[in-house]
C-alpha cells in the first residue's frame, strides 16, 4: 500500500518509519498465528469423526481488531478454528486459544508493564493518554480507570509476598531501615519497614517489607514475628541505624543474630553533635576507623578519635563508644564482605528511587497504597542488585566458621590455637 510521504518523511497516519514498523509487526503478527494455528491442527489431524472427518478445521477469521503493542497500534485479523472436539469431563466443546493473542488481548504484556512502571515513576493516571497517545498511536488502553485497575493489584501481590514461606530460604546477612512517607490525610510519622537479606549463594534478595508507625520496637517486632512465623531462620548478622526500635525486637525476636550499625548514620550523628567548624577533622578520623585494615587498628583509631575531640565534645564521642562492638562487629566477617556490611546502602540507594516517586507526585497516596508502592519499586530494583563479593563465603559464614583480621581460619589452625 503507497502513502503520500512529505519531504519530511511525514505521512497522513504519523511518520514514514513509524508506518513501516507497524506494518511489518502486523505482517509478522499474522504470520505467527497463522503458524500457531496450522500446527495446532496438524496436531490433531487424526482426530475424526465415525464419518472420518476432521473434527479440527480452519474456519476463516475473526472480526480484525486493534492491538497496542511496542510498535504502536497494529490491527489484527486472527484466524479462526473449529474444535468440534468435546471434553468428556465438562461434556463442553474444547475451544482453540491462542497462546501468542488470547482473545482478551489489547495491548501487549510489554505494555502493560510498562504503564504502571511508568506510574510508579511519577507520571499521574490522567497523563498517559497524552504522554503516550501519539507513540502508541491510539489512546485504548491507557485511561486512568486502566492504570488505576493495573496499580490495585499491587496491594494484592504485597499481601501475597508477604504471607509466602521462607522455611527454604537461607538469610545470612541482613540490612533494615524505615523510610518515612507522606501520606495524604495520614499520620505523618507514617514509615514503611523494610528487611533485605543476603542468600547463602550472595545475591540479595527482598525479605519484607511492612508499614509501620516511627519505626518504633513494636511495629518492628511485629515485622519480625511475622518473618518468624513464615519460617525464617535466624540471620547472622544484622546491619540498621542506631534506632532503638528494630535492635530491641531483633533481641526479642533473633537474641542469637549478631548486631552491626550503619556507619553512614553513626557518622552523620556524630557530626551533628559538633560545630561545623570541627565537623571536617572529625568526619576523617571517623573514615579512619571504619576503613581500618582490621578490628585492632580500628580500635586504635578510636582511641585517637578520643583523644583528639573527647575533652570538648564529650556527647559526640560517646555516640562512638557506647555502640563501639556493635560499630566494629563487621571486622568479624571475610574482608570481601566489609563493604557491604558496615552501612545499610542496599537499602539507601534503592530509598532513594522511592523518595524520587514520591517527590514528583508530593505523596505516596494512602496509607494502604504507599507499602504496595514501595514494594513494586524495590521489586523492580531488585533485578539489578549485584551479589555481594565472594559469594562462595556466605555459606561458610552461616555454616560458623572464623575469620581473624578478614582471612578464614582453617579448622587445623583453630585447634592448634
Amino acid at each position: 500500500m503507497l502513502s503520500v510521504v512529505n519531504a519530511d518523511g511525514i505521512t497522513p497516519n504519523g511518520s514514514l518509519i513509524d508506518e513501516i514498523v507497524r506494518e511489518g509487526a502486523r505482517r509478522m503478527l499474522a504470520a505467527a498465528l497463522e503458524a500457531e494455528v496450522n500446527a495446532y491442527i496438524a496436531e490433531l489431524a487424526d482426530q475424526r469423526d465415525e464419518n472420518g472427518r476432521r473434527l479440527v478445521v480452519r474456519n476463516g477469521f475473526h472480526q480484525p481488531r486493534k492491538v497496542t503493542t511496542a510498535a504502536g497500534n497494529v490491527e489484527v485479523k486472527a484466524p479462526r478454528v473449529n474444535d468440534k472436539r468435546v471434553d468428556e469431563t465438562t461434556g463442553e466443546r474444547k475451544r482453540f486459544s491462542s497462546a501468542i493473542l488470547p482473545p482478551w488481548c489489547r495491548k501487549s504484556p510489554k505494555i502493560s508493564e510498562v504503564l504502571p512502571l511508568l506510574y510508579l515513576h511519577g507520571l499521574s493516571s490522567g497523563d498517559f493518554v497524552p504522554a503516550l497517545e501519539q507513540f502508541l498511536g491510539s489512546s485504548a488502553g491507557l485511561s486512568p480507570a486502566t492504570v488505576t485497575r493495573l496499580t490495585a493489584q499491587w496491594q494484592a501481590d504485597q499481601a501475597a509476598f508477604m504471607d509466602c514461606d521462607l522455611t527454604g530460604v537461607d538469610f545470612v546477612y541482613v540490612w533494615v531501615d524505615g523510610i518515612h512517607l507522606n501520606v495524604r490525610l495520614e499520620e505523618a510519622k507514617a514509615c514503611v519497614l523494610v528487611l533485605v537479606g543476603v542468600r547463602a549463594d550472595g545475591t540479595k534478595e527482598l525479605v519484607a517489607l511492612k508499614d509501620g508507625y516511627r519505626e518504633s520496637g513494636e511495629s518492628w517486632a511485629d515485622l519480625m514475628r511475622d518473618c518468624a512465623r513464615r519460617g525464617m531462620r535466624a540471620p547472622v548478622l544484622a546491619v540498621g541505624d542506631g534506632a532503638l526500635g528494630f535492635w530491641k525486637a531483633l533481641a526479642e525476636v533473633f537474641p542469637e543474630t549478631r548486631e552491626q550499625r550503619c556507619w553512614v548514620h553513626k557518622t552523620a550523628n556524630v557530626l551533628d553533635a559538633m560545630p561545623k567548624s570541627a565537623q571536617p577533622g572529625a568526619k576523617k578520623a571517623i573514615q579512619d576507623i571504619y576503613n581500618a585494615e582490621d578490628r585492632d587498628h580500628a580500635a586504635q583509631a578510636i582511641k585517637t578519635f578520643v583523644q583528639l575531640y573527647g575533652a570538648k565534645f564529650p556527647k559526640a564521642v560517646k555516640k562512638v563508644t557506647d555502640d563501639q562492638d556493635q560499630l566494629l562487629a563487621f571486622y568479624d566477617f571475610p574482608a570481601e564482605h566489609w563493604i557491604h556490611l558496615r552501612t545499610t546502602n542496599p537499602i539507601e540507594s534503592t530509598f532513594a528511587t522511592v523518595r524520587l516517586r514520591t517527590k514528583v507526585t508530593r505523596g505516596a497516596g494512602s496509607r494502604a497504597a504507599a507499602p504496595a508502592m514501595v514494594f513494586k519499586l524495590i521489586e523492580s530494583a531488585q533485578a539489578r542488585w549485584r551479589a555481594v563479593n565472594a559469594p562462595h563465603l556466605v555459606a561458610l559464614v552461616r555454616a560458623g566458621a572464623r575469620f581473624e583480621r578478614g582471612h578464614l581460619v582453617e579448622r587445623s589452625e583453630a585447634v592448634a590455637a
